[in-house]
């Protein structure tokens, strides 16, 4: 199966884009000054497309998906959502976004409430927006787990009862519940075995081309994002240091940190091929 980087998207790119960071910075406060982990960071993503942004633990990938979700502010910088400013954490209308603005975390168990069952956990959503899905929402949980790949038993069950690969199916399918437009994938297969990821990987990729989902996806891994993504942005200690078609950074790489990342990288699994 080719990847999406062979087609690079180039249709999507003529249209305005869904989401943009415009010179990003996040800086702490620490004993006699301050850390910033986040360094003019800028690049836009067009609907229905993946990006891939890559880079070593502590290079402030995950950093950056949460000034994009409005989970931490920005230090300084913009984010426009659909060519409009990202409003502001606490108010109604970023409320109102975050039903088109989800993420899919790196821990499928810790992202999950051990004390709930899948149908608690799906319902959720609903209950916290007060929305009522039109078709109802006994059909709109069945539909959740259909799509990715679970019966409906699995309502009355609780995240322990499932494995690694399962809960995160869990997880992802609570993201789809309210119809986002816009998925933050925060490494979402590290923590799974390798098969049970690649697994995952096609879920994600056969969901995209069906709901007209468009993805930050968020890895150490050059082969997977290049399977996974139409474009890649490479981040190190903070900055973004290249950014291209995802065959083009993963091939011909420009930068020598970039290359290093691909020679570190184990070859993508045969799932994937």
């Amino acid at each position: 199966m080719s990847s999406p980087g062979t087609t690079s998207g180039s249709d999507e790119r003529r249209t305005t884009p869904l989401i943009e960071a415009r010179g990003l910075v996040k800086e702490y406060p620490r004993e006699g000054g301050k850390v910033r982990v986040v360094d003019e960071v800028s690049f836009e993503i067009f609907p229905g497309e993946t990006l891939g942004l890559v880079g070593e633990s502590g290079s402030g990938k995950s950093t950056v998906a949460r000034m994009l979700l409005r989970l931490i502010e920005p230090t300084c910088g913009e984010i426009r959502f659909e060519g409009h400013p990202l409003p502001p954490a606490g108010s109604s209308e970023m409320r109102g976004l975050r039903r088109r603005i989800q993420i899919v975390f790196q821990d499928p168990y810790a992202a999950l409430n051990r004390r709930m069952t899948v149908r608690q956990i799906l319902e959720e959503p609903f209950a916290i927006h007060q929305e009522t899905p039109p078709e109802g929402l006994p059909v709109r949980l069945r539909e959740l787990l259909e799509c990715v790949g679970l019966e409906e038993s699995a309502l009355s069950r609780y995240p322990h009862e499932f494995s690694g690969g399962q809960r995160q199916r869990i997880n992802i399918a609570r993201a789809l519940a309210l119809r986002p437009a816009f998925l933050v994938l925060d490494e979402p297969v590290s923590a799974l075995d390798v098969s049970v990821g690649a697994q995952v990987v096609n879920l994600l990729r056969e969901l995209q081309g069906s709901l007209r989902l468009t993805y930050l996806f968020i890895s150490h891994s050059m082969p997977l994002v290049r399977y996974l993504c139409n474009r890649v942005a490479v981040m190190q200690q903070g900055r973004l240091v290249e950014i291209g078609d995802a065959l083009q950074v993963c091939e011909s790489p420009h930068e020598a940190y970039t290359r290093e990342l691909i020679a570190a990288t184990p070859e993508m699994p045969s799932l994937m091929q």
